[in-house]
């Protein structure tokens, strides 16, 4: 699948720059953006993993990449804040991984021809994804297997209350 949003060369540089620095802490990288303002920079370095992220992590996270930054000269002499974060709710899923991470949720599944459905994932395998439309609406629907060449991306929808009958 194909990743969203644009990468300006810099924020490639530095993408290739800490990812062996985060995959040797055991997370995925999945994003580095950089936006300058003014004088100064902000780069923002999205990581996760299976199971999630803790505010540990985060700091190990923080401290490796400093240095790494700090080590080379890809900033330059420009001042830059650094930010460190996980995914949020609203980021789309466009890698396998997101889908694993995220079984159970309620998505909004969009395929490359432009049609969606509304589903709550049932199961991810190295060939699809296993959604359940009739879940989301409250019926006995069947369930959808839509091959990862078909699936352009995911949209996580926020459930403030699951029907009882979902929860586990």
């Amino acid at each position: 699948m194909a990743r969203t949003g644009a990468s300006t060369p810099d924020d490639v540089a530095l993408h290739a720059l800490l990812e062996p620095s985060v995959v040797a802490l055991g997370l995925d990288l999945e994003a580095v953006e950089s936006v300058t303002t003014g004088r100064r920079r902000r780069v923002s370095v999205i990581v996760d993993r299976d199971g999630g992220i803790d505010l540990d992590g985060i700091a190990a996270v923080s401290k490796t990449v400093s240095a790494a930054l700090d080590a080379d000269d890809v900033m330059g002499e420009d001042p830059y804040t650094l930010e460190v974060t996980s995914p949020g709710v609203d980021r789309p899923l466009t890698e396998q991984r997101h889908w694993r991470r995220n079984v159970g949720r309620l998505v909004i599944a969009v395929r490359r021809d432009g049609s969606q459905v509304e589903a709550r994932i049932l199961s991810v395998d190295d060939d699809a994804v296993v959604l359940s439309p009739g879940v989301a609406h409250g019926d006995d629907g069947e369930d959808v297997r839509v091959p990862w060449v078909d699936l352009d991306r995911g949209l996580v929808q926020i459930e403030f209350r699951r029907p009882e009958s979902e929860v586990k």
